[in-house]
């Protein structure tokens, strides 16, 4: 009798916060609409972000309770399967906050974030620290009766298993409190470093005052410094923006050195200039924190505990990887540099290449050695119609079909929405939202979304999903054209889209892109393979004012140069990951992460020439969240998959061979976490892969030949 009452009274309790959803808050309303409803963005408010959350918060928690006292014994249906269906409320409402956090962030944000940040690590906590529901999933979990469930079940109990001990269920009830602290003082922590880089990126800028200033200059970019001038209310002929959509191209194209030289001082120091947005003294509490909580679940650094659910499970597997590929990658450099000072020295310039001088020597190196012109290719590349390309790689892989749509509402006018359907049979699968300028407000980078997860749990969900893009949008009925590196990011993006709109399973936890942080990475990197097959450049890239495709003879060109400057760019990236996964190895013993950063390159011998593409003031992949703490080297390690899975093409029938096509998507592409990324992996290409792919897609002597 006391278990039905117990059981009468929670259900009240559930439907009593769910009549909230009656109230006039717009974001506790279910989505509502088309293909089984969609946000609501013409009538959410930031006032209404926190309210709003206060009740699907005390919806969750009364969900989450419901399940752990059931008094029934723990079966996969009444347990694991119900917490699939309970939250949506909540994630509703999460997934609004996080638009509003990347895209619209504005003063009248701020403090929302900083309210709402703590709220969510203390919801988490709770759950995760549920001894009950614990129990109920550990039982599952050590039962043999599961072996009876499909293996997608088997899959989701020991995800969630897992995940619960990893954060600290079998801890004791006072590790379990301190750990509770530091998530919440954490959460508190990532919210300032976001609003610190984000208010350093929107309010600085360098100032063009004449026409020498733009020397150099494309006409894009010319026209777009004058139009960020007129933005701010600057009397000035134009300005450089504190992103790396203003900054990269200024640094390749400018010939006046000395704002080279501040543009580029601007943007490297972003979160170190001992101003009210410096991010040092946040991020060594971050590791401090992160070190303590490490230590807590009984692991010697955050470095350790963190990969336990990653592919490569220990610290040391990662920095064997990096370092294998580090050296030939700054002999690369080495190489490129002499290249660039005998051209310096040639021009009778007296100085020695700095990296303010390496992007714009680099591409004068380019011209000189494979007579290609970055801004001769980029007439070719215009936004509207490489995302023409990117369709149609998808249809021609994967049988996709993009079909604009505006019945449904957008955060703001820039965004456009397409349905996704099966081009063979018509079936809708669902939708992609598309923002790709930038904007005040609107975090720097690129990056995918999704609003909501596919599921077959009941009636089918669609997925929605988004790619987010920082292009310099241009004038009125003008194309925006951007660069090849702009071109490859655009692919890598819409890879990620690909992955969560292919996914084909039963539970939303394990859909789309909910796979091991460095496996996520592995089909974006894959699909920017396709933007240089000769099909896409042929049928997309043509020139903005001919409509003419690019020349045969200019392919050929990028093709020879294909890999030039790939020493750059993967010392640039690889210094971030090294820097990354040595900071949590170090954990709290960091004073002062400038020093770090500066003894630790030295170390490595870092070139002189070069800087990190995230410093770490800056770094807001391990310090915005933990999301790519000690997992930066994801990248390279999603890369080596990638370069090796890209041979399976290439040893068949190339680039649009339907057969291994077909496997990708069924084994990589549409699985999700449903199982191992290992075995999904080895049912693609029958093996483990192989770096010796890396090492030859990027230009670099293997180590094995090096000997």
């Amino acid at each position: 009798m006391k278990n039905l009452l117990t059981i009468f009274m929670m259900a009240t309790s559930i439907l009593a916060i769910q009549a909230q959803d009656k109230s006039d808050n717009p974001l506790l309303q279910k989505w509502k609409g088309p293909y089984g409803g969609v946000p609501a963005f013409n009538e959410y408010k930031i006032a209404d972000i926190k309210p709003a959350f206060v009740v699907a918060i005390k919806e969750r928690l009364a969900e989450i309770d419901a399940i752990a006292n059931n008094p029934k014994p723990p079966t996969f249906e009444n347990t694991i399967a119900q917490m699939e269906r309970s939250g949506k409320t909540f994630r509703r409402v999460s997934t609004v906050y996080g638009i509003f956090s990347s895209n619209l962030n504005s003063p009248e944000f701020v403090p929302i974030q900083s309210e709402v940040g703590p709220m969510l690590a203390s919801l988490s906590n709770k759950i995760y620290q549920n001894k009950k529901l614990f129990e109920r999933i550990e039982k599952l979990y050590n039962s043999p009766q599961k072996t009876k469930l499909t293996k997608e079940q088997q899959r989701l109990i020991w995800l969630n298993y897992t995940n619960f001990v990893k954060e600290g269920a079998n801890l004791d009830a006072a590790s379990k409190e301190k750990v509770s602290e530091i998530n919440t003082k954490l959460a508190t922590l990532f919210s300032r470093f976001s609003q610190n880089l984000l208010a350093e990126e929107n309010g600085q800028y360098v100032v063009l005052n004449s026409e020498a200033d733009f020397d150099g200059l494309p006409e894009a970019l010319r026209k777009a410094a004058m139009t960020q001038a007129k933005e701010r209310n600057l009397s000035v002929m134009g300005c450089i923006g504190n992103t790396r959509s203003f900054v990269d191209p200024f640094l390749t194209f400018s010939t006046q050195r000395e704002l080279r030289a501040k543009v580029w001082k601007m943007f490297v120091n972003r979160g170190d200039n001992e101003d009210e947005f410096d991010n040092k003294s946040t991020l060594v509490e971050i590791l401090q924190l992160r070190a303590k909580k490490a230590k807590l679940m009984g692991f010697p650094t955050f470095a350790h505990w963190n990969l336990t659910n990653k592919m490569a499970k220990k610290p040391e597997r990662t920095l064997e990887l990096m370092e294998s590929v580090w050296e030939p990658a700054v002999e690369q450099v080495k190489k490129d540099v002499a290249a660039m000072q005998s051209m310096v020295d040639k021009e009778g310039g007296n100085f020695a290449i700095a990296p303010w001088d390496y992007r714009f020597y680099s591409e004068k190196v380019r011209k000189e050695k494979y007579d290609l012109d970055q801004n001769e290719v980029k007439e070719y590349l215009q936004l509207e119609k490489l995302r023409e390309g990117m369709f149609w790689v998808a249809g021609e892989l994967f049988d996709m079909q993009f079909s604009p749509i505006n019945n449904v509402p957008v955060y703001h006018p820039d965004v456009r929405v397409w349905e996704v359907s099966n081009k063979t049979t018509g079936k809708q699968i669902g939708l992609w939202y598309f923002d790709p300028y930038a904007r005040k407000g609107k975090r720097s980078g690129a990056w995918m979304n999704a609003y909501r997860n596919q599921e077959k749990l009941g009636d089918e969900v669609l997925t929605i999903v988004s790619n987010n893009s920082n292009f310099i949008k241009g004038a009125d009925n003008e194309p925006v054209l951007i660069s090849w590196s702009d071109a490859t990011t655009l692919f890598h993006e819409f890879g990620h889209a690909l992955h969560g709109l292919s996914s084909n399973v039963t539970y939303p936890t394990l859909a789309g892109t909910a796979v091991a942080r460095d496996y996520v990475e592995f089909p974006s990197q894959i699909l920017e393979r396709w933007l240089e097959t000769p099909e896409v450049l042929n049928r997309f890239a043509l020139h903005y004012k001919t409509d003419e495709p690019i020349p045969h003879k200019l392919v050929e060109r990028i093709g020879q140069a294909s890999t030039f400057n790939e020493g750059f760019s993967t010392v640039e990236t690889l210094s971030s990951s090294l820097i990354d996964m040595k900071l949590h190895l170090a954990g709290d013993v960091i004073i002062d992460p400038v020093v770090f950063e500066k003894e630790t390159l030295a170390k490595l011998n870092m070139p002189s020439e070069i800087v990190m593409r995230h410093r770490i003031p800056q770094f807001g992949h391990i310090f915005s969240s933990d999301g790519y703490a000690a997992g930066y080297y994801s990248y390279l390690w999603s890369d080596v998959i990638s370069a090796d899975a890209y041979g399976a093409f290439t040893e068949g029938e190339g680039p649009y061979d339907k057969k291994v096509a077909k496997r990708l998507f069924e084994t990589v592409f549409s699985v999700g976490n449903t199982t191992d990324q290992e075995e999904a992996y080895r049912a693609f290409r029958g093996r483990d892969p192989k770096p010796e792919a890396l090492m030859q897609a990027r230009g670099f002597a293997s180590p094995s030949k090096k000997k």
